[in-house]
């Protein structure tokens, strides 16, 4: 039996959802939300095999959802009805850790195998949006590693590269060492980098070196 919550801030919504599944002899509707604070807390307690979560839910919304829902209760399929243009929204949820995203105009027949395919680990996606998450994760591995650095992190990568301490860099931004320290592991994770002296090789192949005083 497939334990299925829903999480929807329109009752008229819900009710429909639950008219739809009350037929289907292998799924158990067992809990409801109308927000994502609610939907966290039932989740943790009680927990249920695919969450059919609206992507509009408020406290928190519903990618932020996702995102918690992944580190504190894996086991739950999210599976995203939306009203919003799938290939604008969808990247986005199944990068925060949905197993699946549907507009809320498909047929009943869609959403009750949507909810079978998730259940079992498989993901359930449009040909539309299976094209638009190749295309970003071809654009994605065509960047250069440290263009995905924010502008704060470049700061502290550039200054690591030119050879200045944390201390050292703490006290040029105006910052804490201990923030310094968290940029600097963050630089180093979104790199793929496991020493400074590995970032300094990789600057000046890049031509990202500072230039020092004098020269």
């Amino acid at each position: 039996m497939i334990r299925v919550f829903l999480a929807d801030d329109h009752t008229i919504v819900r009710d429909g959802l639950k008219q739809i599944l009350s037929g289907e002899p292998d799924m158990d509707v067992v809990g409801e939300s109308w927000d994502g604070q609610s939907t966290m807390e039932r989740l943790q307690r009680e927990g249920c095999d695919v969450l059919v979560l609206d992507i509009c839910m408020p406290r928190p919304n519903g990618v932020d959802l996702i995102r918690q829902l992944r580190q504190e209760c894996p086991g739950v399929a999210v599976l995203v009805l939306s009203m919003h243009p799938e290939r604008q929204y969808a990247v986005r949820c199944i990068r925060a850790g949905a197993r699946g995203y549907l507009a809320k105009t498909i047929a009943a027949e869609q959403l009750v195998l949507a909810i079978r395919k998730v259940a079992v680990g498989e993901v359930f996606l449009n040909a539309e949006v299976t094209q638009e998450l190749a295309l970003n994760m071809l654009t994605e591995e065509q960047q250069e590693p440290h263009t995905l650095l924010s502008r704060r992190e470049m700061d502290v990568f550039t200054r690591l590269v030119g050879g200045l301490t944390v201390g050292q860099i703490a006290d040029q931004l105006e910052l804490s060492v201990k923030t310094v320290s968290t940029h600097k592991a963050r630089i180093m994770q979104k790199m793929q980098m496991s020493s400074v002296a590995a970032l300094v090789y990789y600057a000046m192949e890049h031509g990202l070196l500072p230039e020092r005083e004098g020269e």
